[in-house]
């Protein structure tokens, strides 16, 4: 099959090439752009406690002001008293920025009073909050919401200019602006940082012009093609992909599509080196590799589609997405590729000569001898360093906040610091609770002792009367917490003591439903922990499925990936210890464990499969399982260590966007990655292997020299 395909790249290779350029040009003009949502509720289903509540306020309080959409800190810039006249220009300021904005805006009011009528003054008159709901119909979380809060912004400026005020926005929208902002930012820093990595690793690597630049060539046509799909199944399927998902599309995308590049280069350059012409040579690199790395990408590809039984939608649509290019970039080194390296030939190691000398491989060679005569060494060594680090996996605490990811030095940061410093901790933000009958009215009493009861649970620092809606049958009690919404205590009292009161206390024929941010951060954790018990399982079982066909083994799989869970252990552990333990963290971005799973299993296992196919082979040729363990870290080594600094140094490349969660994941990733690479399939892959020896190919012996046809050659293997 590969042999085949082969073939065909090599004699029509410009037909291949314009295919892709088509097809890029094509997906660029009709694709839709790739919509993105900052709102954790957007990715939960409609069961959780907390999206009841959101969709119940929507149909009986359209016009309530219970989530606010966006919250402006007043202070004099001499930062002292606010005096009667400073307070009177807040409500001026406040009065005038809606139909300054214009009606077709998120803003529906501004409201200076609390629920208790009360101004919203700190107790040390230093500075005043002012609230803004949400207009009927916004999200809040769209386009034209963001533009909005920029406009705001500059509306505010306007507005205060002349006074002795400052105001600076934050809260749900221009948190949001904030993170789209840095999100650009963080894309382009990441892009140009991953590209500067590539081309300088390349170059130390091949020290050919042409090579360090086609990952750039290729990836971007790619990336193009990729994104247009991508969008168009988000807008098929009404999938929500988080804000992140850009930079992480394009690490992936340059971090494997260089990986797969280095693949095929590999074996194309030792065939050259055996005298093949360029077509053969890349007939015969795709024929040798072409297995492994459709074996490599399929692992990769199945790993990330298991997201799809995900029961959040951010992991629903980044599922999804990943899976789409992971499956461009596979067809791109299968097929363009190939075509580009026949156009260009031998040029396309100008102007190195020393593609031409065969390499000594001598470290490699060294460590291969060495782990050879001692495997049990190095496979207690290689093990015990993994469950070492994995122990710290125990301690990982998760945080709900994607907002606490956001820079230090943004407004609505700044603007949330002053506002913690001078109010309650839960003054902030106001939890709403809803109280909603299906038989008819609620009677004012008993929503009275409803409230009693409920400002009687842990963490309830007080309630406010009940508002009813319009035809008497739900309420909506607004509830202030003892502690900051987004704290984790406030999770903890809010998915304990809190619902469970509220729950309890509802009236006959009523239910009680929480939310707010701490409601939707309770909810979430829930739907993580049964993701947990659905997505590693499967996603697991289907990359052991394929390391069953590739290998034509029952055994090894089982311990290749009993490699990759140790692995991942030891990567979350490392990341508990460098963000948690030495770095103060109080928790980590709830997605890292699925995405260090998914990365390090699927990487993990294509460096599993370059190591294990190359042992293999050797093992065809008739040597003992020692032997071939030594001689496939020889000659398999320097591939694999190539495309795992790479790889690790893309991801290290998030390290460099300035957000808490793009950091935490970048050396995750890069971690996980090097572990990978060094460790798992380097050293403990190989051990294992020689250790067990043939019975590790049981019961298809795929170790064992197939008998020579007469009619035929042998059928070469998979070589790395």
């Amino acid at each position: 099959m590969f042999g085949a395909l082969g073939r065909f790249t090599s004699r029509r290779p410009w037909f291949v090439i314009a295919a892709w350029v088509v097809l890029a040009v094509f997906v660029v003009a009709l694709a839709p752009a790739l919509e993105t949502t900052q709102e954790e509720s957007e990715f939960l289903p409609d069961h959780y406690e907390s999206v009841q509540a959101v969709q119940l306020l929507e149909d009986k309080f359209p016009e309530a002001n219970t989530t606010s959409a966006a919250q402006i800190v007043f202070q004099r810039e001499d930062g002292g008293q606010l005096t009667e006249a400073d307070q009177a220009e807040i409500t001026r300021i406040s009065e005038e920025l809606g139909p300054k904005l214009g009606d077709e805006t998120f803003v529906q009011q501004v409201v200076t009073v609390g629920p208790d009528g009360q101004p919203t003054i700190s107790e040390d008159g230093l500075v005043q909050n002012a609230f803004i709901a949400l207009a009927d119909g916004s999200t809040g979380f769209d386009t034209q919401a963001m533009d909005d809060a920029k406009a705001m912004r500059d509306d505010l400026a306007d507005l205060t200019e002349g006074t002795d005020l400052t105001a600076l926005s934050t809260g749900s929208v221009p948190q949001g602006l904030d993170s789209q902002e840095s999100g650009e930012r963080a894309l382009a820093i990441v892009g140009i940082a991953t590209i500067v990595l590539i081309v300088g690793l390349l170059a130390i690597i091949f020290r050919s012009v042409i090579i360090c630049l086609m990952p750039v060539v290729v990836v971007t046509l790619v990336s193009m093609v990729a994104t247009g799909l991508i969008g168009w199944a988000n807008e098929a399927f009404d999938l929500k992909a988080d804000s992140s998902i850009e930079t992480i599309l394009v690490v992936v995308l340059y971090g494997i599509g260089t990986d797969y590049i280095l693949f095929f280069l590999f074996r194309y350059r030792e065939r050259l080196r055996q005298g093949a012409d360029t077509k053969a040579a890349v007939v015969h690199a795709l024929e040798r590799a072409g297995e492994a790395i459709a074996s490599a990408g399929g692992a990769v590809i199945v790993a990330f589609l298991a997201l799809l039984l995900s029961s959040l939608g951010i992991f629903q649509a980044i599922g999804p997405a990943l899976a789409i290019a992971v499956a461009v970039t596979l067809l791109a080194a299968l097929t363009l590729v190939p075509a580009i390296v026949t156009v260009l030939g031998r040029a396309l190691f100008w102007p190195s000569k020393k593609w031409r000398q065969e390499p000594t491989g001598a470290r490699f060679a060294k460590i291969g001898d060495s782990m050879g005569r001692r495997p049990g060494a190095f496979a207690a060594a290689s093990g015990l360093l993994m469950a070492g680090l994995a122990v710290f996996a125990l301690g990982f605490s998760p945080s709900f906040d994607f907002n606490s990811s956001l820079p230090d030095d943004v407004e609505s940061t700044e603007a949330t610091e002053i506002s913690n410093k001078h109010f309650a901790a839960g003054a902030s933000e106001l939890v709403p609770v809803v109280v909603s009958s299906e038989d008819g009215t609620l009677e004012q009493a008993d929503l009275e002792s409803f409230g009693a009861a409920l400002s009687e649970a842990r963490g309830v620092s007080q309630v406010y009367p009940a508002q009813p809606s319009a035809d008497g049958s739900t309420a909506l009690f607004m509830m202030e917490l003892d502690t900051s919404p987004t704290s984790d205590q406030a999770l903890e009292d809010v998915k304990g003591p809190i619902r469970d009161a509220a729950h309890a206390a509802a009236p006959e024929g009523a239910e009680a439903f929480v939310s707010g941010t701490p409601g939707i951060f309770a909810d979430l954790q829930e739907a993580m922990v049964r993701d947990y018990k659905v997505v590693f399982p499967v996603a697991g079982g289907l990359i052991l499925i394929i390391l069953m066909l590739l290998l034509r083994s029952l055994v090894a799989p089982w311990y290749l990936m009993a490699a990759v869970g140790l692995g991942f252990a030891a990567t979350l552990g490392a990341t508990v210890i460098v963000f948690q333990h030495i770095g103060g963290e109080s928790g980590l971005i709830f997605m890292l464990p699925i995405y260090i799973y998914l990365f390090v299993t699927a990487l993990g296992t294509d460096y599993n499969i370059l190591m294990i196919a190359r042992l293999r082979e050797e093992a065809r040729e008739g040597k003992e399982p020692r032997g071939a363990a030594a001689e496939a870290v020889k000659h398999a080594g320097p591939t694999i260590a190539a495309a795992g600094v790479i790889l690790a140094g893309t991801f290290a490349s998030l390290m460099l966007s300035g957000n808490s969660l793009m950091m935490s994941m970048g050396f995750a990733l890069s971690f996980g990655i090097l572990i990978a690479a060094f460790v798992m399939s380097m050293f403990f892959t190989p051990a294992l292997t020689a250790l067990i020896g043939h019975a590790a190919w049981w019961p298809g012996h795929a170790d064992e020299k197939a008998p020579k046809d007469d009619d035929q050659p042998e059928r070469e293997s998979i070589q790395v």
